[in-house]
């Protein structure tokens, strides 16, 4: 662990290279070498989460770009996944990895099948295949390994049956199991779909249908929040994770053009939204201020844990926290404010240097555990923290610090084909497009 004298000595450039690479060893810690496929989080026994794997593949080229590992090294291990994916069984079985192209949320790390009886997930399938093409933009040299890696990207993205994830309806659905069909909710609201539509709609064999994703942006809440008018969306993970691959300054869809705003802009404001929610701590807990806020999707305290039982308040265990409207134990994550580095640097670096200062325990070895409780702490022990570490947070403080220091996944993304189509399909014009 990084002592405090050490993290206030460093420049801003050597503080963010030292979490970047702390938080990618998480995938060299986590991987089955021999597929590809990258553990949930790092307690024992953990199982594969595909949303982890794509967030694993953009991470490479992060990796070889600097220095922490080789093009080749990086290339086998792209290609281990992506070869697992590809042989993967399609059958829509309980036991199987997936179907229609779409995959299991959670599969086992050596067999790859189905676990928890998890659900076939959209969105997470989403996050996989968008780390694929960005994999398959980088790797785009002439050679025989990289050559059938972008085959591969290309049959796992064609594969995807997008027009059957509508159910019929008009917008895509969450999730699916072959249990019981499709399951009875979808999309309402802003939130990390976007990058899901995009996909859908940039699909050459099986795209989605544009009224799908004006059916979806008609949902939306636009609000007035602390002086700021914004597209709605609580937890801050819903403001980053698209964001992660799509470069969204200055172009806009329909919705936006109306707002004259766009998604870029949107995310800076719910960043600021969410330093002052933390400011004003309605809920007066402890640490909250312009210094430490962060509420996500995260891992935090329940009520079953026996050090916490009695407290006279709910605690939500792994939930989405958010703001303004909760839900709010008290529970912050360290890492929320990086994955918006891109949107307000200045006070994210704050943020950063001021939690670690504060509670160093809430890093170990410079990663971040997936929360931490202040209000649940003591002299002894500090904030209650999370055990282990959760590879979605690790792998969007990889992107979200790249994107800051190079651009390098948005300048990858940028140049996609699919992308751009999709974007384009889904009314977004302007910019760079």
């Amino acid at each position: 662990m990084a002592s405090m004298m050490d993290v206030s000595e460093l420049t801003d450039e050597a503080l963010l290279d030292r979490i970047q690479r702390a938080a990618f060893n998480y995938f060299l810690n986590t991987t089955n070498l021999a597929n590809g496929l990258v553990a949930d989080n790092s307690r024992p026994n953990a199982p594969v989460s595909i949303a982890v794997v794509g967030f694993a593949l953009s991470s490479y080229p992060v990796a070889v770009e600097r220095g922490w590992l080789s093009r080749a090294e990086a290339l086998e291990r792209s290609l281990a996944a992506l070869r697992f994916f590809s042989d993967s069984d399609q059958s829509g079985a309980p036991a199987a990895t997936g179907y229609k192209g779409f995959y299991y949320h959670f599969l086992d790390p050596d067999t790859g099948a189905r676990v928890w009886r998890s659900e076939l997930s959209m969105i997470d399938t989403a996050l996989l295949i968008a780390g694929a093409l960005a994999s398959s933009m980088y790797f785009d040299a002439d050679i025989p390994g990289e050559i059938k890696l972008r085959e591969l990207v290309d049959m796992l993205y064609r594969r995807v049956d997008w027009q059957w994830a509508h159910d019929g309806g008009d917008t895509l659905r969450q999730g699916w199991k072959p249990e019981c069909g499709f399951l009875h909710y979808g999309w309402e609201g802003y939130n990390e779909a976007t990058l899901l539509y995009v996909l859908a709609l940039g699909s050459p064999t099986h795209p989605s249908h544009g009224d799908g994703y004006r059916a979806w942006t008609a949902t939306y809440q636009w609000e007035n929040l602390y002086g700021f008018d914004f597209l709605y969306g609580g937890p801050l993970f819903v403001h980053q994770f698209s964001h992660a691959w799509i470069d969204f300054r200055g172009i806009q869809d329909r919705f936006m053009r109306e707002k004259r705003c766009d998604y870029f802009e949107n995310s800076r404001r719910a960043t600021l939204i969410q330093r002052e929610y933390a400011k004003r701590n309605p809920n007066e807990f402890s640490g909250y201020d312009e210094h430490c806020w962060g509420l996500t999707a995260c891992d935090g305290p329940s009520d079953e844990f026996p050090d916490v039982t009695g407290l006279p308040r709910r605690l939500f265990g792994y939930a989405a926290r958010g703001v303004p409207y909760g839900p709010d134990d008290g529970t912050l994550a360290g890492w929320a404010p990086l994955a918006s580095l891109p949107f307000v640097p200045h006070l994210v670096l704050d943020a950063a240097r001021k939690m670690h200062l504060r509670y160093p325990e809430m890093m170990s070895d410079s990663r971040f555990a997936s929360g931490f409780n202040p209000t649940l702490g003591n002299s002894d022990r500090g904030a209650w923290v999370s055990p282990g570490n959760f590879g979605l947070d690790q792998g969007i403080v990889i992107m979200m610090i790249e994107n800051h220091r190079s651009e390098l996944i948005w300048r990858l993304m940028r140049s996609c084909p699919y992308i751009r189509a999709g974007l384009r399909h889904a009314g977004f014009r302007g910019g760079w497009l």
